[in-house]
């Protein structure tokens, strides 16, 4: 098992980031993930605690506020926050990876030094615009716009989908958005970062009643005539399509994360209650068909846990293109979440229907992730793709 640890927990900074987020998330966000599900209550405070240490930034530079780790940091991360509750590693996911590590990779240093340093420490809550309503998985199609106009640009169009839109119970948009609109001459993709009470800028419809991530705020977010200097573009005018593809990546390899987190949890709450469980005069965990569920589910888990942190390993944040890898751990992870979870419903029975076990909550957070950040069904678009940019797949 050594080296299958090793592969995990590579480094002794690693183990002692896992052990730091596990106990944080035991101790801050388990307690209140069910009631806040119940609820639809995003946390922001839990914000704060987790950029007092360190989590926030953990990409970014420690000049700029941040930890200074690696893709590998950021896969434990996610795991463990999303072991009890995904919804707030779905936000996490939004701000520490859609908005702090875009601006750290990609953004000039005025620019950095702005914002990163509230955003690492959590004072600021941060998110990206991508998406819109009729531009989801096709984001060539959206319609967002940035017309230049003297020393400002004036951005008209609507987000939709935004993972931290809107924040402070339900009210306001978040402190910075990272911001994908078309501008120039040649109408081609920038990037822009918005901060908040800009006039023009403000939350359109708040998402409510969704199937799962329901502590993980989603808004729309609507630009009508807002006003912006030049100096909120970051990097060239555009130029962005590859910078957002790269991040895609780091985005999709974290997501796959998340559904190691939902995964671990299944099994370890299946298992633990098929121990316990008595029919027909002894624990249900001596019976074949219940033993199928837990094992399967295991080795299903183990497999796809291996994947990631094997790409996680092997890629650097800044310059890494694996698409194809980035692509196929989201694919294989999202399903094998859902499967995992399914299987952990099946063998609690009635009691996993119920939110008292709360299985039935990861079943509903994992079926978004074979949703967001692209759709099962665009990832295997991407990956045969890319297979077909091979001679022959001998290697195979």
């Amino acid at each position: 098992m050594n080296s299958i640890n090793n592969l995990f927990n590579p480094t002794n900074e690693h183990i002692i980031l896992r052990d730091v987020v596990k106990k944080f998330t035991l101790e801050e966000i388990l307690p209140y993930a069910t009631e806040n599900n119940r609820n639809e209550f995003f946390d922001k405070e839990i914000f704060k605690k987790m950029g007092a240490l360190g989590l926030l930034g953990i990409t970014v530079d420690e000049k700029y506020g941040g930890s200074g780790m690696d893709a590998v940091s950021a896969v434990i991360a996610h795991e463990e926050i999303a072991t009890h509750d995904p919804a707030v590693a779905l936000s996490y996911l939004a701000h520490t990876i859609l908005c702090v590590n875009n601006i750290a990779v990609n953004a000039n240093e005025r620019q950095k030094r702005k914002l990163l340093p509230d955003l690492c420490s959590g004072k600021n809550i941060g998110a990206m615009g991508l998406s819109e309503a009729i531009a989801g998985t096709d984001i060539f199609a959206m319609k967002t716009n940035a017309k230049k106009n003297g020393n400002n640009y004036i951005v008209n169009g609507s987000k939709m989908w935004i993972t931290n839109g809107v924040i402070d119970n339900n009210k306001r948009t978040c402190d910075v958005l990272y911001l994908y609109a078309r501008s120039g001459e040649k109408n081609l993709i920038s990037t822009f970062f918005i901060e908040k009470d800009t006039p023009g800028f403000y939350v359109g419809q708040n998402i409510k009643n969704k199937l799962g991530m329901r502590a993980s705020a989603t808004s729309e977010l609507i630009f009508d005539e807002c006003h912006i200097s030049v100096d909120n573009l970051i990097g060239k005018e555009g130029e962005s399509t590859k910078n957002m593809m790269r991040n895609l990546q780091l985005e999709r390899i974290t997501l796959a994360a998340i559904s190691l987190g939902i995964a671990r949890n299944c099994i370890r709450i299946m298992h633990n209650y098929a121990k316990e469980r008595i029919a027909f005069g002894k624990s249900i965990i001596n019976f074949g068909q219940i033993q199928q569920y837990i094992a399967e589910s295991y080795s299903e888990y183990m497999a796809c846990k291996t994947y990631v942190y094997n790409i996680a390993n092997s890629i650097n944040i800044n310059k890494s293109n694996i698409r194809i890898d980035s692509d196929s751990v989201k694919l294989i992870s999202s399903k094998m979440a859902k499967k995992v979870a399914d299987n952990a419903i099946q063998v609690l029975g009635g009691n996993g229907y119920i939110d008292e076990y709360i299985v039935e909550r990861l079943w509903r957070d994992a079926k978004l992730l074979e949703i967001g950040g692209g759709t099962n069904e665009a990832l295997q678009k991407n990956i045969v793709k890319d297979l077909t940019k091979f001679e022959n797949l001998s290697w195979l």
